[in-house]
């Protein structure tokens, strides 16, 4: 009991350092919430209610409890989530701060929008919508708004690049973007038109590309609107069975590719959030507001355990946790083999009475300690071979 008592007094220290909470008692909830999901490591109220300690003698009433606070209209997440990660974020310095905007479905029937900020091969939320449809295409309009709400948490003064697959191809899109001061790289698909000066138009699946190149397109136009100019790069990964028509704001090169590849890490963190971590769609909570609500304790646990975890290695003391000899594993929640260190350490501190983090940071600076996958895995993910074949 005192150790768990001990990490919701934590929890309630980092989520008190913002003053937007419109009753105590929601700040206490969402701590307990966090206990129960960092202990029981899944998402599920009934698994959460042994961890709490409170007057309520039957778990039902704590399951009612948490129930209520995820259909609570009072509890505006974004209001009280933005204070904490840019908290977390004010000391990034002037690194570039690479951005991935996706979605994810949850039990087929919701769609999660997401911006997550790419830290050290992982993605922490930033902020999201939940959607009530079972598709993942969404429109501009539907995710326009996030694109503000985001601005405004960043630190002032750091570099900004978005990255986003070809579902969000939208020179509307690239517009706000624009007044927003940020880069992008945007993958587009095969059917979009290409104009150069001077020469006829085309589509950019009709462009040859031999396997295993990358050509290089600076300043050209795109769509049938001739929105530009913009840069491209092309390529044919000799393992793929697709091409890659990435489109920059930025002068493009082979560069471009591993900056557009960092945006597999929100991939990784829509596992994370489901069938390789916290289980999420096993939740059985089926409502849009409700499930933006508990994805605010899923960020929020996530945010701290990446803080955590950040800080045990910045602290050279990550092989306490990690039996492996170099680091394999993430920040965070991972495929089932590797270690969390962030997690563990938290886990650990608990019986052997180690410190645990009351302050959220990220920091900017270069990962002090890379993680290191199988072999198997440092194959999968490596960035295809390819040779250069500059076209202006």
């Amino acid at each position: 009991m005192e150790s768990t008592l001990r990490l919701y007094h934590t929890l309630v220290e980092v989520l008190s350092q913002h003053r937007n909470w419109l009753d105590l008692r929601h700040l206490k909830t969402l701590a307990w919430m966090m206990v129960g999901l960092i202990q029981s490591g899944m998402i599920s109220l009934t698994a959460w209610a042994p961890y709490v300690h409170s007057r309520a003698t039957y778990a039902q009433s704590t399951v009612r409890r948490f129930a209520r606070w995820l259909n609570n209209l009072r509890i505006e997440a974004h209001q009280l989530y933005g204070p904490l990660i840019q908290q977390a974020l004010v000391e990034w310095g002037d690194s570039r701060l690479y951005l991935a905007l996706d979605t994810s479905t949850i039990s087929g029937a919701y769609c999660l929008v997401r911006i997550s900020v790419i830290y050290r091969g992982r993605a922490v939320p930033l902020v999201w919508r939940v959607l009530e449809r079972e598709s993942t295409s969404v429109a501009y309009e539907l995710y326009k708004d996030l694109l503000d709400q985001a601005a405004r948490l960043l630190p002032l003064h750091c570099e900004v690049v978005l990255l986003a697959d070809r579902g969000f191809a939208d020179i509307r899109l690239m517009r706000h973007l624009k007044r927003l001061g940020w880069h992008w790289r945007i993958r587009i698909k095969k059917n979009f038109w290409v104009y150069r000066h001077g020469q006829r138009r085309l589509k950019v699946g009709s462009i040859p590309l031999a396997r295993g190149q990358a050509q290089f397109w600076q300043e050209v136009f795109i769509t049938e609107q001739r929105y530009g100019p913009v840069h491209l790069a092309l390529a044919r990964p000799g393992g793929s069975r697709e091409s890659w028509y990435v489109v920059s704001d930025e002068l493009t090169g082979l560069a471009t590719f591993n900056e557009y590849g960092l945006r597999f890490d929100i991939e990784e963190n829509f596992l994370d959030d489901k069938s390789n971590g916290f289980q999420l769609e096993s939740s059985l909570v089926r409502s849009a507001e409700a499930l933006t609500r508990l994805c605010f304790v899923l960020a929020m646990t996530t945010l701290y355990l990446v803080c955590q975890g950040t800080a045990v290695v910045e602290e050279g003391k990550r092989r306490f946790v990690d039996p492996h000899w170099f680091r394999g594993s993430s920040y965070l929640p991972v495929p089932v083999l590797w270690v969390k260190v962030g997690w563990n350490w938290i886990k650990a501190a608990l019986v052997r009475g180690w410190e645990l983090l009351s302050r959220l940071r990220l920091s900017g600076e270069p990962d002090p300690e890379p993680a290191r996958a199988a072999k198997t895995e440092d194959r999968h993910r490596a960035q295809p071979d390819l040779s250069m074949m500059i076209v202006n």
